[in-house]
């Protein structure tokens, strides 16, 4: 397995809530939720850095495709980093996730590393970290 990740997708309660709140809280670019037409198939695309995407897929149809049964989201099972290049957008960040609708979990606070870093989950409870982390900074846009 080369180490790449193109895709990853979070299984969601309500596809249009998790829609609403990646693409008009968070700001992510979308076309939307695409595949309507197919059973099981409506997803949303968010098209995130260096061609990576996030996909948001209801958690039924995602269980229903693997063939695994559904089981409830569990928080600490993952969480997905979101980098900063700048201190200060750790707070921003956090900001705008709050006024999207995320419940957050741990207020920005300084890191054992040296960084800066809070926590936030969205409306199914996937976890996101919000990190400025001096000794691995994003690339610039």
């Amino acid at each position: 397995m080369k180490p790449h990740i193109s895709v990853l997708t979070l299984g969601v309660a309500n596809l249009e809530r998790s829609l609403a709140f990646y693409r008009d809280g968070l700001k992510l670019p979308t076309q939307g939720i695409v595949g309507r037409e197919f059973e099981h198939g409506a997803v949303g695309f968010f098209d995130l850095s260096s061609g990576v995407k996030l996909a948001i897929w209801a958690q039924d149809d995602l269980a229903h495709d693997s063939g695994l049964a559904k089981a409830p989201a569990s928080s600490t099972s993952f969480s997905i980093g979101h980098n900063v290049l700048h201190r200060r957008e750790v707070d921003e960040v956090m900001e705008q996730a709050r006024h999207a609708g995320a419940d957050i979990v741990k207020v920005a606070e300084e890191t054992f590393y040296g960084g800066y870093a809070g926590y936030f989950t969205d409306p199914d409870g996937h976890l996101w970290e919000v990190v400025w982390n001096p000794a691995n900074l994003p690339p610039e846009d």
